[in-house]
């Protein structure tokens, strides 16, 4: 055993990054769940597109009302202990949803309700936990570190929780989302065995809306970093509006019930651990920049990809390529913002690039549920493909910039 936990967290990582190692895996396995069971969960209670779209919407409308105050916050405040408070919030949240699908009040008002309020304390949470990474690992293993935090996701969230949470709802309802709140809480309390090293702010805290200037400013002269925030921003848009409706998708243009939908998400999980497995040795043979362009270039395929499939046979392993290709791009965008951000910066750092990462899904997926609505399930994934291929088109330049002059260490 212990030869195995070596292997998958190395000593020199620390206890605290184990500690947090598995806590992330936890939560990563809860999230899996409800990622399969929420839209199956507002799909029973409505056949309308665009409120199953509005599912997603609000989903991910709260990281762009409230990502730069998160960020704010996150360098302000103790980062551990805003993560255990998110947590154990939602986790309480969860559990009363839970007792209104069981006893039958369940609407499709509350649920949408529900998840809007879980996603805005999961700004809080999730911003501060990507700071707590870069104060308990060195620099040079932090791509090693996130490889591993990555691996959780693919396999407990993709691959375990999506297929687990449309299973458990299939036998009863309420049954996912008791289990989520369980692993929830027990990955907030995880956290709280976290020992982080004292961080003094050298500066004073001045006004909020200076604050968030400051996160916007760093961004705007980091060339690296500003490329990678325009380039998610961009393509989120067509992402989005594609994956908010595809529960529809997998249902009509696919005919798969609820576990089908659930292997849509393991197929991408089972691409993303080709990438974990080949990250390394792509890393150390392609540019930055070049990783970039080919991923993007995989994304506008995809769609076309999709829209044009018919069936389970086809699809299937377009979500195998596009899982290889999300991971890859992760893992290099997350560890080039950890090495650049200042320790005092990375909560706004961290909150502007979530910014631009959902508000670009919040745009995609209200164009993504009116396209559904009127012109069938295929229309967002047509026009994925459209707005994908302009984009790439308008920030094929732009991508030079990642191949800044501070390499990325190979992940191991």
């Amino acid at each position: 055993m212990s030869t195995v936990i070596e292997t998958v967290a190395p000593k020199r990582l620390g206890t605290g990054f184990r500690w947090l190692l598995a806590s992330s895996w936890l939560n990563n396995l809860g999230d899996g769940i409800s990622i399969a069971a929420g839209p199956l969960l507002v799909a029973s209670l409505t056949h309308s597109a665009f409120l199953i779209a509005s599912a997603a919407l609000l989903q991910w409308l709260p990281p762009l009302v409230f990502g730069l105050w998160a960020g704010v916050l996150s360098d302000r405040l103790d980062r551990r202990l805003l993560v255990v408070t998110a947590d154990l919030i939602r986790a309480g949240l969860v559990v009363m949803l839970s007792l209104t699908i069981i006893t039958g009040a369940v609407s499709v008002s509350l649920v949408l309700g529900t998840l809007f309020v879980l996603g805005s304390l999961d700004v809080f949470g999730t911003n501060a936990t990507s700071t707590l990474l870069p104060m308990l690992v060195h620099r040079d293993d932090l791509a090693i570190a996130n490889s591993r935090i990555q691996v959780g996701m693919i396999t407990l969230n993709q691959l375990g929780g999506a297929p687990i949470g449309a299973a458990l709802f299939a036998a009863g309802h309420a049954s996912p989302f008791v289990t989520e709140a369980a692993l929830v809480a027990a990955g907030a309390l995880l956290v709280a065995r976290v020992a982080l090293p004292r961080y003094v702010r050298e500066d004073e805290p001045k006004p909020v809306w200076h604050e968030i200037a400051e996160g916007v400013r760093w961004v705007r002269h980091h060339a690296a970093v500003r490329t990678l925030v325009l380039t998610i921003f961009t393509f989120n848009i067509t992402f989005g509006a594609a994956w908010s409706v595809l529960v529809l998708y997998a249902s009509r243009r696919l005919d798969l019930g609820a576990v089908g939908f659930g292997l849509i998400t393991t197929m991408s999980a089972a691409g993303g651990l080709l990438g974990t497995l080949s990250y390394g040795w792509i890393i150390r043979r392609v540019s930055l920049g070049n990783i970039m362009r080919v991923g993007l270039i995989i994304e506008t395929l995809t769609h076309l990809g999709l829209a044009l499939a018919t069936t389970p046979w086809v699809a299937m392993p377009i979500f195998f390529v596009f899982g290889a290709h999300a991971f890859i791009w992760g893992t290099t965008s997350i560890t080039v913002r950890q090495r650049a951000v200042p320790t005092g910066l990375q909560g706004r750092v961290t909150s502007v690039n979530t910014v631009g990462t959902f508000g670009g899904l919040v745009i995609g997926s209200s164009i993504g549920g009116g396209l559904a609505e009127r012109y069938g399930v295929t229309a967002p994934f047509w026009f994925a493909f459209a707005g994908s291929a302009i984009f790439l088109v308008v920030i094929w330049a732009q991508l030079r910039h990642i191949a800044h002059d501070e390499s990325v260490p190979v992940a191991a």
